[in-house]
């Protein structure tokens, strides 16, 4: 009976230390919770003219007839860790820029161009982790530069499993997880993995939370974020 007891304490002081080992991690200083207060972060608004609000703790960004993509662009930075709840309106797609770059008058145009032209003024443009439902969430694509998926460019597309296509629930609130460090880039929607590949072009730059262009004459259409956590990381 003692040594039951014995055994039992020890397994309960094993998981209380675990559990506040883990809530530690969760609530430590290092961790900026974002639009808590209710401000945009110090963004930007670039590249297009859609709207952007915070209610209650959450980022709303909504269309604006015939806009192209907007960004709410905060940053720079390099290496980080990005957490956040996503809802997004089934007719509209979005993505969250990471290390991206905002064009300047009289660049060139960027390395890899698909169109091989300078992008305008103000363009953000880099690598970008898909909000859809269309099986394509939590891929990153190379917004404004190469017009293709970095699993494809980086030959990670095994990475693209069922679940990972399957991962994103419609009409739903759904949590991401985007890890950069160094080369590497992951993510993870709703705790399944959904990218992971490295590339060194991009060492630093912005994170982006974008509204996508539409037709004129559709929407207007609205995607929410909430519960949105950053950490730089070394």
């Amino acid at each position: 009976m003692k040594t039951r007891l014995i055994a039992s304490l020890s397994a309960a002081a094993i998981f209380t230390t675990a559990f506040f080992t883990l809530q530690a991690q969760d609530s430590g200083p290092d961790w900026q919770y974002w639009f808590a207060d209710g401000s945009l972060q110090g963004g930007q608004i670039i590249s297009g003219q859609a709207t952007y609000k915070v209610e209650n703790g959450v980022l709303i960004g909504t269309t604006t007839d015939g806009s192209p993509n907007s960004f709410l662009a905060i940053g720079p930075f390099k290496d980080f860790e990005l957490e956040f709840e996503v809802n997004v309106d089934d007719e509209l797609n979005s993505g969250v820029q990471v290390r991206s770059h905002i064009a300047k008058e009289g660049d060139p145009a960027p390395e890899g161009s698909k169109s091989g032209k300078p992008n305008p003024p103000g363009r953000l443009f880099g690598p970008q982790c898909e909000i859809a439902i269309n099986g394509t969430a939590g891929d990153f694509y190379d917004e404004a530069r190469r017009g293709t998926w970095w699993s494809i460019l980086t030959k990670t597309e095994a990475v693209r499993t069922d679940d990972a296509k399957a991962a994103f629930k419609k009409g739903e609130w759904n949590h991401y997880r985007i890890v950069v460090k160094g080369d590497h880039y992951q993510s993870f929607v709703n705790g399944v993995k959904t990218a992971d590949f490295t590339q060194p072009g991009d060492p630093e730059g912005y994170i982006g939370f974008q509204v996508h262009g539409i037709k004129k004459g559709t929407g207007p259409y609205s995607v929410r974020w909430r519960k949105v956590k950053f950490r730089e990381t070394k």
